[in-house]
């Protein structure tokens, strides 16, 4: 049986905000123990923290337009163009405009009809709103598993 509206809310909610269940973990619980510097902090060639953030609520951000009945705008190419974050306020914007979106998204994921889960969403070639949900939901999971292994790369090499 598919997830209904509800249950894909409290999904999203577990990968973002509050959840342990799948990954014992969640991008709230990673990014508010980050200081700036390491969210900004260069592996190689690894996108640092803070791209992935963007990069993630940058999709999020985009999906809440349409969900309030704007525009897709987004496009691939302009997903890691992160601002510059030149200090601890700057890192906190970034973060707080996350935890908004995702609660905005979560919040009209949530009170979403389920027959519009089926619904084309924007055009057709995006599929349905139920696979662009779950794609932001799985998409969401891999980038967790990023950040978290970054955090613990950029910790050992500071207390090396």
């Amino acid at each position: 049986m598919m997830e209904n509206s509800t249950q894909l809310a409290n999904r999203f909610r577990e990968v973002l905000l509050n959840g342990k269940w799948i990954a014992n973990t969640n991008f709230k619980d990673q990014l508010t123990t980050v200081t700036w510097e390491e969210a900004t902090r260069k592996i190689g060639s690894l996108n640092s923290i803070a791209a992935l953030a963007y990069h993630i609520n940058y999709y999020i951000g985009g999906i809440v337009q349409v969900f309030e009945g704007g525009s897709l705008d987004i496009r691939d190419k302009y997903s890691f163009d992160l601002p510059p974050i030149h200090s601890k306020a700057d890192w906190e914007t970034l973060l707080q405009t996350m935890w908004d979106n995702a609660e905005k998204f979560a919040g009209y994921v949530e009170i979403m009809p389920d027959e519009k889960l089926e619904a084309v969403f924007v055009d057709e070639k995006y599929g349905n709103y139920r696979r662009n949900i779950e794609g932001v939901i799985e998409h969401s999971y891999y980038h967790l598993g990023q950040i978290s292994l970054l955090k613990k790369l950029i910790r050992q090499a500071e207390n090396a």
